[in-house]
């Protein structure tokens, strides 16, 4: 079973003043295969767009200074750019707004990121293709986790000590060999109260580690969320 990057070539700009919130949903994205960029306001969002394009912007609706709304207006009046809300308020009266000043696409925090890549795919289809083509995947050596799970093993020979909880993860990816292995079981073997573990939790555990692996091997640790299963791993 193969991982689908199934936002290649997809220039996506997330627009949100939570740093926590911004850094997991531009890791989500990029590791979909998009080409992110992060912005905490409506200002740097008006200023990046006077030399630079994006394809789709998701937008916090509560931003410092100028609102959501107001930028999704603005952009809907200007410019020809998909438009992914984002709010803590999920009122049906709220929702309305968000479409009716121009939102393409209406979720409330925390956004479940398989519906939100979900989303971006479908909208992707009503604007204009990507210029360039992705560039081919080109073939890494292989992944190894130690006998013991406590020490992940890079393909360029570095090393990472692992947490509990990443200990806990890795071991039943690495076990499915290839195959993709579900929240639930990922949370109920990482905690002894799996029914008070919150999944989002789970989320930002897999970000962390990718992070954390990012910088201790200078390169990327081939975590795959699969829309609606879970995770997998492609080593």
């Amino acid at each position: 079973m193969t991982a689908v990057r199934e936002l290649e070539g997809l220039k996506v700009w997330v627009v949100e003043d939570d740093p926590e919130l911004l850094a997991l949903l531009l890791d989500d994205l990029a590791w979909r295969g998009a080409t992110v960029r992060g912005l905490d306001s409506a200002e740097a969002l008006y200023r990046a767009l006077l030399s630079d394009r994006c394809d789709i912007v998701v937008l916090d609706v509560g931003l410092p200074g100028e609102d959501g709304y107001t930028v999704a207006s603005h952009l809907r009046a200007s410019a020809s750019i998909g438009i992914v809300m984002l709010t803590g308020r999920g009122d049906p009266r709220d929702v309305a707004l968000g479409l009716t000043q121009g939102a393409d696409l209406y979720l409330v925090k925390p956004p479940d990121l398989d519906v939100l890549a979900a989303g971006l795919h479908s909208l992707r289809r009503r604007l204009s293709p990507p210029s360039a083509a992705p560039a081919p995947a080109t073939a890494q050596p292989r992944w190894r986790l130690a006998d013991d799970g406590w020490t992940l093993h890079a393909p360029t020979a570095a090393t990472l000590a692992l947490t509990m909880m990443e200990r806990g993860v890795l071991q039943l990816l690495f076990a499915a060999n290839g195959g993709a292995v579900t929240r639930e079981q990922l949370i109920a073997n990482i905690t002894d109260t799996p029914w008070d573990f919150d999944p989002h939790r789970l989320d930002v555990l897999v970000h962390r580690l990718r992070t954390r692996v990012r910088s201790a091997t200078d390169v990327e640790l081939p975590i795959r969320a699969l829309r609606g299963q879970g995770y997998l791993l492609t080593a």
